[in-house]
């Protein structure tokens, strides 16, 4: 509520203006006559006027919400994202409505229920096919994280280069030769774009690359269902889609008595806090997932203010050497 003494409406008839004026003067913001700013600004200190968060987002035609779309929740991969997403909405005073669809051939008709609760939406690549992207984008601010097939208006991504560094890092300084990506590029943006780096590391070392991956899902599970296909193809490394098949990997690789980096090596996409504290620890790309949800969630707010914002924002990433693919553990590790 406004507070006790006076509301937006008694002070707009006090000063003889809009309501709307009354919320440009107290927001600073807008063109309002020097005159007129005088009269309402001695109304609103005169009666202590203060608006509350709720009554200022409906003079505003707004909700004080942003949503943000996933494909699933479970995991520490999506915690962090929900993390940087939700410490920039909460800065600005915006609550956060959360969505996993778990690729429900409804979630569609849901989303764009959803556009008329929020002020804005991100949604994670390949949540939602692109016809529904587009038909979201026509409907309210938005922004897409990580890759996404189709053009949208706004999108941010971590780059792959890194895993292409990583690749070549387990070729050249390691010499391994059979190499597996653990993963499921079909239906997944960003997985595509991890198998394509992949590939094109071995190209760039002259190699002939694989020409199909090891399907899995992205779930530690997933990794440990993977294992005995792993083992067993006579592999000399493993490039996991992600650190959570990964460590589902060489928690199963260590169970069944592999040694992991001797008798193969394994890395990941991700650098979730668990890959460092594992034994051996786990070699990874390292993706700032927080910063890549906080510049999301900064750029949507920009957007709803109607403000210009880059086409595609790229985050870097950097590969973090561990013992899991034959490297010495980084100094200090326990």
């Amino acid at each position: 509520m406004d507070s006790p003494g006076m509301n937006v409406r008694q002070i707009a008839k006090i000063a003889g203006v809009s309501t709307a004026t009354v919320s440009r003067v107290y927001r600073g913001v807008g063109s309002v006559s020097p005159q007129m700013r005088e009269r309402v600004q001695a109304a609103i200190e005169q009666y202590g006027y203060r608006p509350s968060h709720f009554g200022e987002a409906l003079a505003r035609r707004r909700h004080g919400a942003l949503g943000i779309v996933f494909p699933g929740l479970s995991g520490p991969y999506f915690a962090e994202l929900i993390d940087g997403f939700e410490r920039v909405a909460v800065a600005h005073r915006m609550s956060v409505h959360i969505v996993g669809t778990h690729l429900r051939q409804d979630a569609g008709d849901e989303l764009l229920a959803m556009t008329r609760r929020v002020d804005g939406i991100a949604v994670h690549g390949g949540t939602v096919p692109t016809a529904t992207i587009a038909q979201l984008a026509r409907s309210t601010p938005l922004v897409v994280i990580g890759d996404h097939d189709g053009d949208v208006p706004v999108t941010v991504r971590t780059d792959n280069d890194a895993i292409r560094r990583l690749v070549r890092h387990l070729l050249d300084d390691h010499g391994y030769r059979r190499l597996v990506f653990v993963g499921t590029p079909d239906g997944s943006p960003d997985i595509t774009a991890r198998w394509e780096a992949f590939r094109a590391a071995h190209r760039e070392a002259g190699l002939e690359p694989p020409a199909e991956p090891l399907r899995v899902g992205l779930q530690q599970s997933d990794g440990v269902r993977a294992a005995d296909r792993v083992i067993g193809g006579g592999y000399d490394a493993a490039v996991c889609a992600n650190d959570e098949t990964a460590l589902g990997l060489l928690i199963a690789s260590l169970g069944r008595g592999v040694r992991v980096p001797h008798d193969f090596a394994i890395a990941g996409v991700d650098d979730v806090s668990l890959s460092g504290l594992v034994r051996p620890g786990l070699t990874t790309v390292a993706r700032p997932l927080v910063d890549l949800a906080s510049t999301t969630a900064e750029l949507l707010l920009e957007l709803i203010e109607g403000r210009d914002v880059p086409h595609e924002t790229v985050l870097e990433s950097h590969v973090v050497r561990r013992g899991s693919c034959g490297c010495p553990e980084p100094e200090g590790a326990n």
